[in-house]
């Protein structure tokens, strides 16, 4: 499995309260139905540990099954279309990652 972590701050003319509903509404679903994703879930980032103020205001996770597959389907054209609101919202900077384990 690759887990992409997503980073990102909203543009300074879009607010919190809309672009949670337009996540809830369309960017959750829609990646959630790909079949190459296990799970996708949108974090609010509240502040610092130990305190300050976090450097993001959300933090997406993308859990992948088949990277393949995720580079087919984030190809589509209803795909495409989600990306593009995405962009009007934020300009993320996407992580991808590997969990790093003991060898057997």
């Amino acid at each position: 499995m690759t887990r992409i972590i997503v980073l990102l701050n909203l543009k300074p003319d879009k607010s919190a309260a809309d672009y949670e509903k337009w996540a809830l509404a369309t960017d959750l679903p829609t990646v959630n139905a790909l079949k190459s994703v296990d799970s996708f879930t949108l974090f609010q980032a509240t502040d610092v540990l130990g305190g300050g103020v976090s450097p993001y205001q959300y933090i997406e996770v993308i859990d992948v099954a088949d990277m393949d597959l995720f580079g087919s389907e984030v190809s589509t054209e209803a795909m495409g279309r989600v990306a593009a609101e995405f962009q009007d919202w934020a300009d993320p900077i996407f992580i991808v990652t590997r969990q790093v384990e003991a060898a057997a």
